[in-house]
């Protein structure tokens, strides 16, 4: 497309976009960050702003970086560069508010106005009103994702042509590898641009969600972007859903995993009988059948709570802070660089069964009496007296961090 004219993209749109690009993100093919960019703004503004509203802006190569998972495995990672965060950004922008109002009211990954908590909540929900769950895995979904069946999904909502461009030149845009080799890319989007989630809705829009309520009006689900979860009355009919919606991903160019991909029962103290799969996982939570208590009785129920996964990559991120080794540091400064942290967790997973949160907090105690222990030679070797020691210290200081603020104390010693 070069028809001469000016795209309608203006200086405005580009800044707009800038200011909502997040910090933090590792740079792209060209090594420049969000404050190199910064550095020069207007130049590298103006520069972009040209290219784009003269329709001669592609994007370079998405830098691939690979995430280890805690359960095994990698997770694929693309980082465009700063100027393609904005360009993408102008785009998600215009885009956005066509197509959210037409997604379903139980999608709600990525969407304003929705979140996890409220797929997680539904999904408790539903579990108490059914028996059974078909727990969804898209293999490798966002390395496969097809292009002429996702451009077609967004010729059908926009007829802004610029939109139409970009979007087609971002799903060919070629990945540089690890390795530094570079590759073309003829299927998928790599997961971590910022229109990513937005496409990735659209295009699972149609391939499940508009099927569901044609094929299966009457089996509730929750999908948070790729994350599927669907609610049955009987096995039967859970077997059944799993075996159609296996075809209709095949047909849409998608595999269903197939040791992943399970049908879970609901067990609970209503729901005595025996079944090999009792417990998935949704969204960092594992739904699974827990102690619970009302009016003074103790019963079964099935509930959402912090993951083991989660609770790995927690510990794993902990271990990754080598708190004795900063010894040095006062307390206070070590809980002003970590309690935004352990914040953000216990608002998340804190969310739901939050006795399974202690775990973690008996971890990251057990860490700082190792900080303490070196911190002061009198404590060396004494693991018994750090920990009273630790345990002063968070009577002393409750608000240092959330958990002791909850409890008063330390959770160990």
């Amino acid at each position: 497309m070069n028809s001469g004219k000016p795209l309608p993209i203006t200086k405005r749109m580009v800044w707009e976009a800038y200011k909502l690009v997040k910090k933090g993100k590792a740079a792209g093919v060209d090594g420049q960050s969000l404050e190199d960019f910064a550095g020069d703004l207007e130049n590298h503004r103006y520069r972009l702003w040209n290219r784009l509203v003269s329709g001669s802006y592609f994007p370079p190569p998405v830098r691939r970086v690979e995430i280890p998972k805690a359960g095994g495995g990698i997770r694929p990672l693309g980082i465009p560069t700063v100027a393609d965060r904005i360009a993408q950004m102008v785009v998600k922008r215009c885009l956005e508010p066509v197509l959210d109002g037409e997604f379903d009211p139980d999608s709600c990954g990525y969407r304003p106005g929705k979140s996890a908590h409220q797929a997680i909540e539904q999904a408790r929900k539903r579990c108490w009103q059914h028996d059974w769950v078909v727990d969804l895995d898209i293999k490798s979904f966002f390395d496969t994702i097809d292009h002429e069946l996702l451009m077609r999904a967004v010729y059908r909502h926009t007829k802004a042509d610029w939109i139409r461009l970009y979007i087609e030149r971002w799903l060919k845009a070629p990945v540089e590898m690890p390795d530094g080799s570079v590759r073309a890319r003829t299927t998928g989007r790599s997961q971590g641009g910022v229109v990513s989630p937005i496409l990735a809705n659209l295009f699972l829009h149609y391939v499940f969600d508009v099927w569901m309520k044609g094929s299966y009006p009457h089996i509730p689900f929750e999908r948070y972007a790729d994350d599927i979860i669907c609610h049955c009355r009987t096995r039967q009919e859970a077997e059944e859903l799993k075996s159609a919606l296996e075809r209709r991903f095949a047909d849409c160019h998608l595999l269903l995993h197939p040791e992943k991909t399970k049908v879970v029962y609901c067990a609970d103290s209503n729901r005595r009988r025996s079944y090999p799969q009792i417990h998935f996982d949704f969204l960092g939570f594992s739904f699974r059948p827990r102690m619970a208590k009302r009016w003074g009785r103790i019963f079964t129920c099935f509930l959402p709570g912090v993951s083991p996964n989660s609770l790995k990559e927690m510990r794993a991120r902990i271990r990754g802070w080598r708190l004795p080794q900063h010894s040095p540091l006062p307390l206070e400064d070590i809980a002003r660089s970590l309690s935004p942290v352990l914040r953000g967790w216990d608002q998340y997973y804190g969310r739901f069964y939050p006795t399974e949160l202690r775990r973690l907090y008996e971890y990251f105690d057990e860490r700082l009496g190792a900080w303490l222990r070196c911190k002061y030679k009198q404590l060396k070797g004494h693991r018994g007296r750090s920990l009273r020691k630790l345990n002063e210290m968070a009577k002393q200081n409750p608000k240092l961090f959330v958990h002791w603020q909850k409890l008063g104390r330390a959770t160990v010693g």
